[in-house]
């Protein structure tokens, strides 16, 4: 089962895992995923998809009763939305998370796989950020995320369900949304920048972030749920781009000179961000394959179809 199937990345993870042989289950309900995603998947046989809420634990249950893994994507996954309605972030992100866990141990799904985010360690002043950082999230979006890994960790210790928490740094690619008041930077930089329309760094660009593409993600959840891993691990390149860096290659990927447009830092966003991925290179095998370049022109020739 992939919850959030016609999400950006739970689309990318359906597809890859039928096309592995796998049969799928997908549920989502469309508040932040798209149809458009699922139109290729709906066509393949060994995909069958309910439009659903993960907080009605009745239907989980009945989707999963043959499931033997999970791949939980679904959310709201935004900075700027959980501060601006966190009673909805916490309703999809916790509520929703504590459904899904409950229907898996009563289905007895083996393993359960969480789409964590490395909200949850805030401001870390020590680079690259290690699991053992001690998490500071800074936004209901963040604690949302935490309080998923700990029910996480708990539903292992106390009842046995295996469940391994990523912590997705910033994840891009195919499908994701340009249009969102909260959208993630790179689509937006990608769709502005085509238009000729100056892209908006918010604060001064010298923030530092850990770009990963979404089919390293993919190969993470997939690499993830098949080993014996459990606990927290960090999903990214391990390597650092500042935002007028990204602003730059993107520039020079679509043959463009746009100037950005400098605005005030978001609240809640932090100022530097790099992983340290070594724990899941050595536990399951992750190892990102693609480069930020690469990943840039796959990205912006998928949103130039």
């Amino acid at each position: 089962m992939v919850t959030g199937a016609a999400g950006f990345i739970g689309s990318n993870i359906s597809m890859r895992l039928i096309n592995e042989g796998y049969s799928v289950v997908g549920i989502d309900n469309f508040i932040t995923g798209d149809k458009k995603n699922i139109v290729e998947l709906l066509k393949e046989e060994e995909f069958t998809f309910s439009e659903g809420d993960i907080n009605d634990i009745e239907m989980l249950r009945e989707k999963m009763e043959d499931v033997s893994y999970v791949l939980h994507q679904a959310a709201i996954p935004s900075v700027p939305r959980s501060i601006a309605d966190p009673l909805a972030s916490n309703r999809a992100n916790i509520d929703g998370t504590l459904s899904v866990l409950a229907a898996a141990r009563d289905c007895e799904v083996e393993k359960l796989v969480f789409a964590s985010s490395s909200a949850v360690y805030g401001k870390s002043e020590d680079l690259p950020i290690k699991e053992t950082s001690i998490p500071n999230p800074l936004s209901p979006y963040a604690l949302n995320k935490l309080t998923g890994e700990i029910y996480c960790r708990l539903f292992y210790e106390l009842y046995g369900l295996k469940t391994t928490s990523l912590r997705y740094f910033n994840v891009f690619g195919p499908r994701q949304n340009p249009s969102s008041d909260y959208a993630a930077v790179i689509p937006k930089f990608i769709s502005s920048i085509a238009n000729d329309e100056a892209p908006v760094i918010y604060g001064d660009g010298t923030q530092i972030r850990d770009f990963v593409y979404v089919e390293d993600v993919v190969t993470a959840n997939i690499r993830a749920m098949k080993s014996g891993a459990v606990g927290e691990y960090n999903i990214a390149s391990g390597r650092r781009t500042s935002i007028v860096e990204l602003a730059e290659q993107i520039n020079e990927i679509l043959g463009k000179e746009i100037q950005p447009r400098f605005d005030s830092p978001r609240e809640g966003d932090i100022k530097y961000s790099l992983a340290d991925i070594s724990k899941a290179k050595e536990t399951f095998g992750y190892c990102p394959r693609f480069s930020l370049e690469e990943g840039l022109k796959r990205t912006a020739e998928w949103f130039s179809r």
